[in-house]
């Protein structure tokens, strides 16, 4: 089957000012790379060779970045501007045809880092009947994350962002894998957020797959400062 590849990456990073004041947060470097380049590696090492990646906040470094990729490596990246930010599902909306041609697309929030491995994400999806599949992790603080709840058969039954009382501590880990036609679903939704829009949608007929490795969102300088320590010897 084939895959393509949806980058979220047109965030302001506000948290991380005043380091995102000049540099856009995807290309925000930990471990003396910028954080997109490991899910390059990880697009690359699963086989997936097209993505689209939307920019908004500071574009052109990120034009720049996008030349060499397409330029050295295995992966193409397609820019898709928004010149007002459109939401993670927004995105979706505004891009409707990237589902023409593939039979399914990985959704990756890239302000993550993780240690995922994309291939064993898709070849779950395709094990299964649902149209979507969320990526979940493990998280020590489930009233701060959107929880999961799952069946025996892994299908999300329930799914709650911030609950006041978590029923799991599996947290979404901003990673989705799309049939062509949820991507549509989606798009004809003209919803805005994935959080709150899609995967109240979704619950009953999407299923969950458990990351155990390593999963971070990079959102503060507390949490880059941690990614420093962690990555060395994770992604060598």
């Amino acid at each position: 089957m084939s895959t393509r590849a949806l980058l979220l990456a047109g965030g302001l990073g506000t948290r991380l000012r005043p380091l995102t004041d000049t540099m856009p947060k995807c290309l925000v470097q930990v471990g003396g790379r910028p954080m997109l380049d490991y899910w390059v590696d990880a697009l690359d090492a699963a086989c997936i060779d097209q993505a689209l990646i939307n920019t908004h906040h500071l574009p052109d470094p990120v034009r720049a970045h996008l030349d060499t990729v397409n330029h050295t490596r295995n992966v193409t990246l397609t820019e898709a501007f928004e010149p007002e930010l459109l939401g993670s599902a927004g995105t979706v909306c505004a891009n409707r045809d990237w589902a023409e041609g593939t039979d399914q697309i990985v959704v990756i929030y890239a302000d993550n880092l993780s240690d995922m491995d994309l291939g064993k994400l898709v070849d779950f999806h395709e094990g299964h009947d649902d149209p979507m599949t969320m990526a979940l992790f493990h998280t020590p603080y489930p009233e701060k994350c959107g929880i999961a709840a799952l069946d025996a058969d892994t299908r999300v039954t329930e799914f709650v962002e911030k609950p006041e009382h978590p029923k799991s501590d599996l947290a979404n880990a901003g990673i989705y894998v799309l049939d062509a036609d949820a991507w549509r679903e989606i798009a004809d939704m003209e919803a805005f957020d994935f959080g709150f829009d899609v995967i109240p949608a979704f619950v009953g007929r999407m299923r969950g797959y458990t990351h155990t490795g390593y999963h971070r969102d990079i959102g503060t300088h507390e949490s880059l400062a941690q990614a420093e320590m962690d990555v060395k010897g994770l992604f060598s």
